[in-house]
């Protein structure tokens, strides 16, 4: 595995285990040349998972693109970059398991599931992150929203 620090292709597993959805093995491992320690993770390889657009076309899932989303809600939030890697994990892992018999999911599951992840960890990039997803029409759907968060 090429390390994301240096490069090289040199590397240790320093500790392998079973992701907590039972999909995926977490491996953490430190590179030879640098010391850098990082995560990887290895599954199973199937048929692909598609994504439903609300448009009902289907495109590859691709949890780059939930990265990038989960990036900009939370943009100057006190959240670790360990939390965020585990967030896309369990998303990932989750969605995996949704469309495990049709090998599809729904664009609105894939967002409940990043909805849920940030309820519980950082409100604001939850509210930032519901504003995009649920296309507010009016400023009073986004105060209602910030509502239910203090019950």
């Amino acid at each position: 595995m090429r390390c994301p620090h240096c490069g090289k292709d040199n590397d240790k597993v320093i500790e392998s285990r079973q992701a907590s959805s039972g999909t995926s093995i977490r491996r953490r491992r430190e590179c030879n040349e640098c010391s850098y320690r990082f995560t990887s993770y290895e599954r199973i390889e199937e048929r692909p998972l598609m994504v439903i657009k609300r448009s009902g076309n289907r495109e590859t899932f691709d949890i780059s693109k939930i990265s990038r989303g989960l990036e900009r809600s939370l943009e100057k939030r006190p959240v670790s970059a360990k939390t965020v890697t585990e967030m896309l994990a369990d998303i990932e892992d989750q969605a995996h398991m949704i469309g495990k018999s049709s090998h599809e999911i729904s664009a609105e599951e894939i967002g409940k599931l990043v909805l849920e992840k940030l309820y519980r960890i950082d409100s604001v990039a939850y509210v930032r992150f519901a504003s995009v997803y649920r296309s507010y029409a009016d400023v009073q759907e986004f105060i209602d929203e910030i509502k239910k968060l203090n019950h």
